[in-house]
């Protein structure tokens, strides 16, 4: 059998099994072991694709003639198990930034994720838990949200491999066009479900968003079980890992169903160390199975780190509150914790005040989380909307949760207009202008600055001698840098976070002192200062 494919791009085939299994997805494995041109092997993992149909993706990282061969756990089945062929592959000729550059790794220094050509990639990300769900129609409602947050500058959505928050198993709310991921009493894959979430996850890699699947939501271990879980992480790795995506590992891992929110403290101890070491098992899975080495994380209730060891993780993923502007000490300090850890990791705020939350967290709550985790170590910010992350319509809001509340009722499509979403593009739009995976924490560059016992004052960034970054959220007449290098003469201006506007404040330069002090701000909100050499 011979295919052909290009450079990053999946290729995919099929393999029909001569002997009948009554329960396929159970009692068969199949993976297919790629030889790529310079003599490397990657097994690559095949996936049930129903009745007695099993198919194989893969994403090719050299040009050349690979060879590769199926292996099969039913060695006596000569349809699927030591089948041969090769692949010839040409280099991608395509546009698609995520094809050319490659899949992410982490960079050398640990700090920031990279695309495999070492190209740095700046992550924005929107929170589409439920967005697999039939109640975000494909193509029309997912294009639609797709096209809207390509055009701000979003770069990865978070989603939700069908076994969703805030719903107990098998709720209707959860389906999609085919149904439930898995069967009642979890038997097994539905393999058409899975054809139904292939169309979105392609369709985000299409138009240049890397999808960061989450697994599940944490509980659901407990009841399909270590064994099963890694079954399901089987099942996706083979279906997506063959596109740029970054496994999250679980939503909320290690927390309980909310009907279990009431017990004592001390179920909930022995809860979270249970449900650790189950998650450890499959994490460790996870990383072994996985041929490509897509970056792993979890969503954590704080840190990821908090969650699972350092050893099954790549980078923190940190959840810090729904609280407005509430949320800030805590999210500033979760931050400049998982920042300064010995062992370096990228730091990326996962979850953080959804905009309209609560009736709160309006945009400028958005634009203040985003660059309070920037300044302070940050190298990722997902953003949130309340009514996307749950898929609400016009027609029907979400509804109650499990515990009777309901978060709120604004529409996908009101919300996804939120002005925070546009902000915090033009946000990063401004960090692109720089180098900025080479950004640091620098409070002393100001006077005064965030402190333990106030947030809310001035949070400061850059690279030394190149760039200085300064937020201020409120409150301020002036801005004084402080420790600005002898000699060195600045281009100053301030960037209005609500509407991207400049105001060229002109040269600035150190006095004896190292100090320099803007004049007094144009209008009483929150202010970036840009201090660059140009």
């Amino acid at each position: 059998m011979h295919y052909s494919a290009q450079v990053n791009c999946p290729a995919e085939w099929g393999f029909i099994s001569s002997r009948s299994y009554p329960d396929p997805f159970n009692e068969v494995e199949l993976d297919v072991i790629f030889t790529a041109p310079d003599g490397s092997e990657q097994r690559v993992p095949a996936f049930w694709a129903g009745e007695q149909e099993w198919r194989v993706r893969f994403a090719p990282s050299q040009a050349g003639e690979y060879r590769w061969r199926t292996v099969c756990t039913d060695t006596g089945n000569p349809s699927l198990h030591g089948v041969e062929g090769t692949l010839s592959v040409t280099l991608y000729e395509g546009s698609n930034p995520l094809i050319r550059r490659g899949g992410l790794q982490v960079s050398a220094d640990g700090r920031y994720l990279q695309h495999r050509d070492g190209t740095p990639f700046l992550w924005l990300g929107d929170t589409w838990w439920m967005g697999l769900c039939k109640r975000l129609a494909f193509p029309g409602d997912f294009a639609t949200l797709t096209a809207d947050r390509v055009g701000k500058g979003f770069t990865v959505i978070q989603i939700v491999a069908g076994l969703y928050p805030d719903m107990a198993a098998f709720d209707e709310r959860g389906a999609n066009e085919a149904g439930f991921p898995w069967e009642k009493e979890w038997t097994r894959i539905n393999p058409r479900y899975f054809d139904m979430a292939d169309l979105r996850i392609h369709w985000l890699v299409k138009n240049g968003l890397v999808p960061c699947i989450v697994g599940c939501w944490g509980y659901y271990i407990h009841w399909l079980g270590v064994e099963k879980m890694k079954q399901h992480w089987r099942y996706l790795i083979a279906r997506w890992g063959a596109y740029p995506v970054m496994w999250c590992l679980a939503g909320e891992i290690l927390m309980p169903f909310y009907d279990d929110h009431p017990r004592p403290r001390e179920w909930h101890e022995q809860y979270a160390h249970k449900t650790r070491a189950m998650w450890e098992e499959v994490a460790s899975y996870v990383r072994t199975i996985d041929p490509y080495n897509h970056p792993v994380t979890a969503h954590p209730s704080v840190s990821a780190r908090d969650s699972l060891s350092d050893e099954v993780l790549d980078f923190d993923m940190l959840q810090t509150g729904h609280g407005d502007r509430t949320s800030l000490p805590n999210t500033v300090q979760q931050v400049v914790r998982s920042y300064s850890r010995q062992l370096v990791m990228p730091v990326v705020e996962g979850e953080v005040c959804y905009e309209g939350i609560g009736e709160a967290s309006r945009q400028e709550v958005q634009r203040l989380m985003f660059w309070a985790c920037w300044l302070n170590g940050a190298k990722g910010f997902t953003y949130g909307a309340n009514g996307i992350w749950q898929v609400n319509t016009r027609e029907k809001p979400y509804g109650p949760s499990p515990h009777g509340m309901a978060w709120g009722d604004t529409p996908w499509e009101e919300a996804h207009r939120l002005p925070g979403s546009a902000q915090l593009g033009m946000a990063k739009r401004l960090l692109e202008r720089y180098e900025w995976w080479r950004i640091e924490p620098h409070p002393e560059w100001m006077e005064p600055h965030w402190n333990e016992q106030n947030f809310f004052l001035p949070h400061a960034a850059g690279i030394p001698g190149e760039l200085r970054l300064i937020y201020a959220p409120a409150y301020q007449w002036r801005l004084t840098v402080k420790a600005l290098e002898p000699g060195v003469s600045y281009r100053a201006f301030l960037f209005d976070p609500a509407t991207g506007q400049e105001t060229v404040l002109g040269e600035a330069r150190g006095d004896e002192q190292g100090s320099w002090t803007t004049p007094v701000l144009p209008k009483f909100q929150d202010w970036l200062l840009v201090l660059d050499r140009g």
